[in-house]
């Protein structure tokens, strides 16, 4: 399967597609997408997260589409929404991290963005 994110004017992500890999025009539905529905389609790699493939294949586009996320065409990346103001992009995976790591031990915790603190839930 093939997917595709369609971006709106400003690259945010709108739709996500699922195409099949041998489709008869054999581009994978790309033109098909565009002469259907218009717009801007980007192939995005559901099984890539933060740069990696995760059944051993080449990465593609450091992130699965998300709708409400952006596509960065300077990085050739999918970038997820900003979760909290105080968040930072990380450039090498194009995720957003905390300005403080999350405890790692056996409990779930939830940011707590007006303390910049993890906390506990009970």
């Amino acid at each position: 399967m093939a997917h595709f994110a369609k971006l709106d004017e400003n690259n945010i992500v709108i739709n996500i597609v699922v195409t099949d890999n041998n489709h008869p025009n054999g581009d994978e539905g790309y033109q098909e997408l565009v002469d259907i529905f218009g717009g801007t389609w980007i192939k995005t790699s559901f099984n890539t997260r933060a740069g990696q493939h995760y059944l051993g294949g080449t990465p593609f586009r450091k992130n699965y589409a998300i709708i409400g996320g952006i596509y960065d065409y300077s990085k050739d990346a999918f970038i997820p929404p900003k979760p909290f103001t105080s968040w930072s992009l990380n450039e090498e995976t194009c995720l957003w991290e905390a300005p403080k790591t999350i405890p790692e031990d056996d409990k779930i915790y939830f940011w707590n963005e007006e303390e910049q603190s993890w906390d506990e839930v009970k």
